[in-house]
């Protein structure tokens, strides 16, 4: 189960290749303007803006191209007015999609988007159809080497709600507002983080017993995934077959 962990994959992805990390820094970028445009770009007065430069820092873009990103969001430099959008839909056995977009032309990411999934056994569903199976919350993924009981003292106090063994790493959910201080406890204490950020959990998972569909479903996800203007893809899929690779 741990080796088809969703969040186990997050972390293979930090080794990707340099077409996908390129495409990763331009998404991160993205990320980075948005939240200094929505809430200014001082990082103690806008907790979204720390959280994704430090994402952004965290997947090595360089700090003048984050500081750039910054400027174009706050005004300081000329940008692009990118809109977010979340689309919702379903993936083949009835997985229901969040699909978070930042983009400059909503009909072009709407068609893109419709496409993928129509393509690929996936539907479109209508606004709040899935959305309610989901909840905001904050993931911070740390090396498996660490010790529970040391992981639980640092992180507790701060705010963790959970700590979860995906197998070769572990999983720290928090309330939203708290991912900043567990993510500064876990620096305090030198303790490496390999990935933090705020995301939709689903509340219950799903399991399709058929692999076939399982795969399908996977491969989906990672097509949604590697358009431009798509930023983060949820689902409510229970991986749990040692088939699916």
């Amino acid at each position: 189960m741990s080796g088809h962990s969703k969040w186990a994959t997050i972390k293979h992805r930090k080794g990707a290749a340099d077409a996908k990390r390129g495409k990763l820094f331009a998404k991160l970028i993205k990320q980075v303007e948005v939240a200094a445009r929505s809430g200014g770009g001082d990082l103690d007065a806008n907790p979204t803006l720390r959280t994704m430069f430090q994402k952004a820092r965290d997947n090595s873009v360089p700090l003048d191209t984050i500081e750039r990103a910054v400027k174009r969001g706050t005004g300081e430099l000329e940008g692009v007015n990118y809109e977010q959008i979340t689309y919702e839909g379903y993936a083949p056995g009835g997985i229901a999609l969040l699909i978070e977009c930042l983009t400059d032309n909503r009909n072009r990411t709407s068609s893109e988007v419709r496409s993928t999934l129509t393509k690929h056994g996936g539907s479109l569903a209508e606004p709040g159809a899935v959305s309610w199976q989901f909840e905001r919350k904050g993931v911070v993924l740390v090396p498996i080497a660490v010790d529970e009981e040391e992981l639980m003292m640092v992180t507790v106090d701060a705010g963790a709600q959970d700590i979860v063994d995906e197998g070769e790493i572990w999983r720290i959910i928090t309330a939203p507002g708290d991912l900043n201080g567990v993510r500064e406890a876990l620096d305090e204490a030198e303790i490496s983080v390999e990935y933090a950020d705020l995301t939709m959990l689903p509340t219950a998972t799903v399991e399709v017993a058929d692999v076939g569909t399982q795969k399908k479903t996977l491969h989906l996800l990672d097509l949604l995934d590697d358009l431009d203007d798509v930023q983060d893809v949820q689902d409510n899929l229970a991986r749990y077959l040692d088939e699916v690779e």
